[in-house]
């Protein structure tokens, strides 16, 4: 089958790009507002863009309450969304008023940062503290503007809990990582392989 986006007209029940593009990493992402109050919530698109410095990006589909609040704070976290926490990450997905604490919805506990004023999970296994390095409203290939904004956060500081390092490692077996499919599907990328990049060919 071919269809072409600018209608969309792929005559399935459903929009199959994001199940096409997957597994995705999800980026719960922690914040607070200039008054006081803090946000979590996650976001499917997210991902690590940069190694020197360590950038990760996550891109809110429309104004919602996290941009607002990292355009007023300059700050966000994103927290490690391992098997045993899905279910409040879920919970703290929920649609509410701004201003309303989904850490306490979801039964979390909320954590400062050492370095940026931002709460993050505390049940986590990993966290990310980040300053917002760009906030971009992406355009489509016509120049127009599209409902979504990509935000960019360097990050200053990496908690990690001890329980899932192995051999030097961050070791995926034990933090169990979830990632986002199509729909509303799951996974577990816990079963893991190495896999070494090939040798350059001899020059002779």
């Amino acid at each position: 089958m071919f269809y072409t986006t600018d209608t969309n007209l792929h005559g399935l029940p459903h929009d199959p790009f994001k199940a096409i593009v997957t597994p995705r990493p999800i980026g719960w992402i922690g914040s607070k507002g200039k008054d006081g109050s803090t946000n979590l919530s996650p976001y499917s698109f997210f991902n690590a863009v940069s190694d020197r410095p360590k950038i990760v990006m996550f891109s809110s589909s429309g104004r919602k309450d996290t941009l607002r609040n990292v355009e007023e704070t300059g700050v966000f976290t994103t927290s490690f969304v391992g098997a045993e926490i899905l279910k409040p990450m879920n919970e703290s997905s929920v649609v509410v008023p701004y201003g309303v604490d989904e850490f306490s919805i979801a039964g979390l506990t909320a954590r400062t940062g050492e370095l940026v004023d931002a709460p993050y999970v505390g049940e986590a296994l990993a966290a990310f503290e980040c300053k917002v390095t760009e906030i971009h409203r992406l355009k489509t290939a016509a120049g127009g503007f599209s409902d979504s904004y990509a935000v960019f956060g360097e990050v200053v500081g990496i908690h990690i809990d001890e329980r899932v390092l192995r051999d030097g490692r961050f070791d995926a077996a034990l933090a169990r990582p979830m990632a986002r499919m199509g729909y509303m599907d799951y996974a577990e990328a816990s079963d893991t392989f190495e896999l070494l990049r090939p040798a350059p060919p001899s020059q002779t």
